[in-house]
């Protein structure tokens, strides 16, 4: 539906790209970054405010690189709604419309239409600043959804609301994602936004695209440390890798598979680590004698700290499971684990 190219972007002293990707046409698509990273920079060149250094952008199969924002069949709705303040919302709604050659009745029709869909009906004869920003989000994604783009560009569209209304507010996006055909193209900093919505997402940092894929896949196969640490992993460790074992102040840990590179780092999955008083008769190709450091409940379950060597490793375990091994602070423990729970980030 969407492509870019080879696109490079240069703004003051930040740099974007050069970058690659293809968004699918009906999808949910989020670029997931810290701030900073170039994400706004990035939609705002899709829409045509800036002009990229090299590169194309293809919509739909049409170069649309050097082509005017209004010619592009795209809407963008932005973190602070930039509504028309001394308008009123039926007159918001309609703006893009009075310059498609749309008469007046259908004009009227089309912003009934959308008022019905987002449930604003009642605010129509109402001024933006009278409006709480639930409804203004609202308001502006009817104003962007009126000309019926090809693609609908969300600029953190939830960040400025309550966290009760941006989870309601992010269910109908994902509704009318799914209910319209639209191709969305979001970006956000709020991890659990990008995993909840995205059908897919690319993570970037510092102009350039670290991961991409499916939200599991960030998760199960983090490609850099950069994105284990900004998906909130535990259990990251700089390491030497020789064939299928990994070195790690001097603890040996079997991996899933033989490694290209000489070092990088391991991720161990903390909920795949079996916490015993003993070592245990199993497949686990991994055992390590550790000492716990700390026992913390959070609610869903118990995170259990342990150091073995100079290495503090974290477990997850349930309350049942707690209250079975009745662990205390400088207990020893065993950590047990597959070979497939470890996954190795090499740096080649």
């Amino acid at each position: 539906m969407i492509e870019l190219k080879d696109l490079k972007v240069k703004f003051d002293d930040f740099s974007l790209g050069p970058l690659s990707l293809e968004i699918k046409g009906g999808e949910f698509f989020v670029i997931l970054g810290p701030t900073g990273a170039g994400k706004t920079i990035l939609l705002e060149t899709i829409a045509g405010i800036y002009e990229p250094l090299q590169g194309r952008i293809l919509l739909e199969g049409r170069d649309v690189t050097l082509l005017p924002p209004e010619k592009r069949g795209i809407g963008i709705v932005y973190q602070d709604f930039s509504l028309f303040p001394h308008l009123k919302v039926k007159k918001n709604i309609e703006y893009g419309l009075r310059f498609m050659g749309i008469s007046k009745l259908e004009r009227r029709k089309k912003v009934q239409e959308l008022a019905q869909m987002l449930g604003i009906h009642h605010l129509l004869n109402r001024y933006p600043l009278t409006l709480s920003g639930g409804e203004q989000q609202r308001v502006a994604l009817a104003r962007a959804l009126a000309p019926q783009p090809k693609l609908m560009l969300l600029d953190e569209p939830l960040s400025a609301l309550d966290p009760g209304i941006r989870q309601r507010l992010g269910n109908e996006l994902k509704k009318l994602n799914q209910e319209t055909g639209i191709t969305f193209l979001m970006v956000t900093h709020d991890i659990k936004e990008a995993i909840s919505l995205g059908d897919r997402i690319a993570l970037i940092r510092d102009g350039k695209i670290e991961q991409m894929g499916r939200p599991e896949e960030f998760f199960h196969c983090p490609a850099s440390s950069f994105v284990a640490e900004f998906f909130g992993m535990k259990n990251i460790f700089r390491a030497k890798f020789h064939e299928d074992r990994a070195q790690l102040e001097g603890i040996n840990i079997a991996l899933k598979a033989p490694c290209r590179s000489k070092e990088g780092f391991v991720v161990i999955r903390p909920d795949e680590i079996v916490v015993s008083r003993s070592p245990i008769r199993s497949s686990l190709r991994n055992e390590l004698k550790a000492k716990v450091t700390s026992i913390l409940d959070v609610g869903s379950y118990v995170e259990i700290r342990a150091m073995v060597n100079t290495v503090e490793l974290c477990a997850y375990i349930t309350q049942h499971a707690l209250e079975d091994l009745k662990l205390k602070e400088g207990e020893e423990v065993f950590f047990s684990f597959k070979a497939i729970s470890v996954e190795a980030i090499e740096t080649l």
